[in-house]
Parts: C-alpha cells; sequence; structure tokens
C-alpha cells in the first residue's frame, strides 16, 4: 500500500514537468474521445484532466511572466547602450 501512495504522489499535477502534464492531458483527452467509459471512468478522467490542463496554464502563465521580466531587465539594460558606442550609427548602407 506504501508504494501506491508514492506513486499517487508522483502522478499529481503539481509534481509534473510541463511537458509530463501535457502528454497525461492528451492521453486524457484521447481516452475520453475514444468512449467506452463507464460514466464512473469518464468523470474521473474530466476531473484529473481539468487539473492538468489548470496546472498546464499556470506553468505557461509563470513562464510568460518570467519572460517579461527577463526581456524588461535586459531590455533596459540594452536601451542604456548608445547606438554609436556600438558601431551602429543607425545608417546602415545610405552614404
Amino acid at each position: 500500500m506504501a508504494s501506491e501512495g508514492a506513486t499517487e504522489n508522483q502522478e499529481k499535477p503539481e509534481n509534473l514537468s510541463f511537458e509530463e502534464a501535457m502528454t497525461l492531458l492528451e492521453q486524457t483527452v484521447e481516452a475520453l474521445e475514444s468512449g467506452g467509459l463507464t460514466l464512473a471512468e469518464s468523470t474521473a478522467m474530466y476531473e484529473r484532466g481539468m487539473k492538468l490542463a489548470r496546472v498546464c496554464n499556470e506553468m505557461l502563465n509563470s513562464a510568460e511572466s518570467r519572460i517579461t521580466r527577463i526581456r524588461t531587465t535586459y531590455g533596459e539594460q540594452i536601451r542604456m547602450v548608445a547606438p554609436e558606442e556600438d558601431g551602429f550609427d543607425g545608417m546602415g548602407d545610405i552614404g
């Protein structure tokens, strides 16, 4: 019974990587679409799918926020360097 708890803990959506959660979500959707499940099985799978979708969405939102912070931080540093200092005068090949 202890190994069952360990397996259950590893499969909690919160403990999965984005890729693992997305794969499980895709498998859940396929199983639901294929039919042949009892009402109880379908309901349980639907609930699991919704949890996986929520976790994936939270991970994507977190990654987007992190990227925005990085772009803001490094974008400000890049703007502090004047174009003339890096050898670019904005004129390109023009005369």
